[in-house]
């Protein structure tokens, strides 16, 4: 007979009782339970913000360390530097006598939990680099004393939690499971997005051990709305994973759909529409310049890495990625095209970027497409310029130097260009003007599609 849990179930039955623990873990779960426990949370970037103001919400004090000392410095002044969190979100922390901002990696020794909620990048050849987190694993190492929950976020391969953090925890002298406890809970991030905050997202709670996720799923379905207890911390792992693998294969399938139908004449976006009306069966992907964020262009890559392990080839991830990277060449070539109707090539042509961040309504570049494809227009000889409402300057990036600052979107500005390039569909950009005042306007998003006829006096290609 099954004993599977009931999906993203917060009832008491998901933790077993204070009965079958330890006096350590006892303890701990006694300090969770009446929300005296202290939270730490290292990284406070996209994701550990977000989970600072859950956690504080709910009630835990909570300290908030990261190595960057400007961040510590913003919070302390209540000065934002994550636009979409709001300036209320800054000032309201500023105030928060619950909250303690700090680099000194021993203020860490004051905690009860420490969530890790560090980067996790791809090195050079696709492989995982896990610097971030074996890196805040040894500073919480340094501070772990006996009834600690340490707990990572970051999106990683299947065995990290187990396999690379623990052996560095257990060197500290104590026993995990008994004296200190280690789980996995992946951040559902969707920056942005209205209604997804952190505290309504469903999470996943995985332990190394029984008593681990015990702990951790106290502490969580205290923090969030609902919350899902797996068996162990790979199975939230792989979860996470498959999340976001599923992602960047259907968006692959549209942009190679997009990349077809368009030399046959066909609108990919009325096509995906029309599949939207049937009402099941049928998710709706949209097709882009490529793939960007911190999560759908790296995280496939920690599998495939991973499978070699075991001997298997992830192949529909890797024909994925390939479609997903090519997509600057063809916005390129699209823009070639375009130029070229017009008698012009892409040397010496003003082309005016619009929106660099890799999603709409945010202010992180971080993997965005724009990127690569402001470099490649440069290789060909383009004059390049940008406009974003949430980005004024185009900050440095692993692999790219773009050193550009954003141009006022104006009609002068618009009649100027040679071609304006739409790469992120902004909400705060008036498209009705590059409608009446833009030559040519080459959109990846579909976002001139909201433009009354009237005020079309531009040429369109849609890429």
């Amino acid at each position: 007979m099954s004993t599977a849990n009931p999906p993203f179930s917060s009832t008491p039955s998901t933790v077993r009782t204070p009965a079958l623990l330890g006096a350590t873990a006892k303890a701990l779960m006694q300090k969770i339970e009446s929300k005296t426990a202290t939270i730490a949370i290292v990284g406070l970037g996209y994701v550990g913000l977000p989970l600072v103001r859950a956690i504080r919400d709910s009630g835990y004090p909570v300290i908030g360390f990261d190595v960057d000392q400007r961040k510590i410095d913003a919070l302390n002044k209540g000065a934002r530097y994550i636009l979409h969190l709001g300036d209320d979100f800054f000032s309201t922390l500023q105030a928060d006598k619950q909250f303690t901002p700090t680099s000194n990696p021993l203020d860490l020794a004051k905690a009860d939990l420490v969530v890790l909620c560090v980067p996790t990048p791809l090195g050079p050849h696709h492989e995982p680099d896990l610097t971030y987190v074996l890196e805040s694993t040894k500073t919480s190492a340094k501070s772990l004393r006996k009834g600690q929950l340490v707990v990572l976020e970051s999106t990683t391969y299947p065995g990290t939690t187990r396999d690379e953090m623990k052996p560095i925890l257990d060197a500290v002298g104590l026993k995990c499971g008994e004296d200190y406890f280690l789980a996995y809970s992946p951040e559902r991030e969707d920056p942005g997005s209205m209604g997804r905050s952190a505290q309504h997202i469903p999470k996943l709670v995985g332990g190394v051990d029984d008593v681990s996720t015990d702990l951790a799923m106290a502490f969580y379905t205290r923090v969030v709305k609902s919350a899902h207890r797996v068996s162990t911390a790979e199975i939230a792992e792989s979860a996470k994973l498959l999340e976001n693998i599923y992602r960047a294969v259907n968006i692959a399938l549209v942009n190679e759909m997009k990349i077809v139908l368009t030399d046959m004449n066909i609108d990919v976006w009325e096509v995906i529409a029309a599949a939207s009306t049937k009402p099941f069966g049928f998710q709706a992907f949209y097709p882009g310049p490529g793939l960007g964020g911190h999560c759908i262009p790296i995280d496939p890559y920690y599998l495939t890495w991973k499978a070699r392990e075991v001997g298997r080839t992830t192949r529909f991830i890797e024909l994925a990625g390939e479609v997903n990277t090519s997509m600057p060449h063809y916005v390129i070539e699209r823009t070639q095209l375009a130029l070229n109707d017009h008698s012009k090539s892409v040397k010496g042509s003003k082309v005016l970027v619009l929106g660099i961040a890799y999603k709409k309504n945010i202010d992180d570049p971080r993997e965005s497409p724009s990127a690569e494809i402001i470099e490649l227009l440069r290789d060909h000889g383009a004059d390049v310029s940008y406009h974003d409402p949430h980005l004024a300057i185009f900050p440095a990036m692993r692999k790219h130097r773009v050193n550009l600052s954003s141009v006022a979107l104006t009609p002068a500005t618009l009649a100027a260009s040679d071609c304006v390039l739409i790469l992120t569909d902004h909400d705060a950009v008036d498209y009705s003007l590059l409608g009446q005042h833009a030559r040519l306007v080459v959109d990846t998003r579909n976002a001139m599609a909201r433009v009354p006829e009237k005020h079309m006096k531009c040429q369109l290609v849609k890429s």
